[in-house]
């Protein structure tokens, strides 16, 4: 197995500019994904996601974003090293790509940048599992909840 990268497509009822809020937003993102979330969608603003309670064992974990062109794209890195600057190599890069579809929207998830971490296989191997895992777990719950949200007039 390549362990490289995870890609998902799916179709979400809904428009693309509602689907890039989603995957863009803080306040949808909590929504399907993280338990907190605490970021500007901007390209270059630096923060981070929460699982669990923050204050009770959660995992807070940093937060980049790369690029934003709505209604089309979203990127960011996330997973590096707290106090570093998100990098190749130091780093998982997520891009969301939007396009549309009907009278909804195609969403391509990509996530790269495993064998670039410097793991061993066995570390790579289990990183890249929990990650294919997690997408298939939180994905699913983006396609339920963005139906969900009022068509902006």
């Amino acid at each position: 197995m390549e362990f490289g990268t995870i890609e998902r497509e799916m179709y979400v009822e809904a428009s693309p500019e509602i689907v890039f809020d989603v995957v863009s937003s803080p306040d949808h993102i909590r929504k399907w994904w993280p338990d907190d979330a605490r970021y500007d969608p901007t390209p270059g603003s630096v923060g981070e996601i929460v699982f669990g309670e923050r204050d009770a064992g959660g995992t807070v974990v940093p937060f980049t974003v790369v690029d934003a062109r709505p209604p089309r794209m979203f990127s960011f890195r996330w997973t590096h090293p707290a106090g570093e600057a998100a990098a190749e190599g130091n780093s998982l890069l997520v891009t969301f790509d939007l396009t549309p579809s009907g009278s909804g929207t195609l969403l391509r998830m990509t996530e790269t940048g495993f064998r670039e971490m410097g793991w061993e296989l066995a570390v790579l191997e289990q990183q890249y599992q929990d990650h294919v895992s997690g997408w298939d777990h939180f994905l699913p719950r983006l396609v339920a909840y963005a139906p969900t949200l009022p068509v902006r007039a």
